[in-house]
């Protein structure tokens, strides 16, 4: 077994889109619309679907906003030096919530960016 895919609702399916592929740098996968159930679904990633989990965004066309809760917590992902990506990231204009730094219990070095959603990314320095 193996994790395939997040999803989470866009209120936005075009701006998300630009967000994950102009801004974090993922490639757009693959995207389907369902006429009959009014929604499209769209995959971003690093990497193909048979190889690599991916973010599954879903637009149901009449919605165009969510209340995120309180359960769901954030996306992560690895990177060499988080300092250089949120300077990447502001300079694409997306929008660093949490500058890069230590951890407050540790010393991994991470930081937070937000989507046009609202949802939170994770940047880990890893030195891998």
């Amino acid at each position: 077994m193996r994790i395939l895919h997040t999803m989470i609702r866009v209120g936005d399916l075009d701006r998300s889109i630009a967000f994950y592929t102009d801004v974090l740098g993922m490639k757009l996968l693959r995207r389907s619309d369902y006429p009959d159930g009014r929604f499209t679904l769209a995959f971003v990633g690093y990497g193909q679907e048979s190889e690599t989990a991916v973010l599954e965004l879903t637009h149901n066309w009449d919605t165009p906003s969510y209340d995120l809760g309180n359960g769901f917590g954030h996306v992560a992902l690895a990177v060499p030096d988080a300092y250089a990506a949120c300077e990447a990231i502001r300079q694409r204009g997306g929008k660093v919530v949490r500058e890069a730094g230590p951890m407050k219990h540790g010393n991994t070095v991470i930081a937070f960016v937000e989507d046009p959603d609202g949802y939170k990314i994770e940047l880990i320095q890893r030195k891998d």
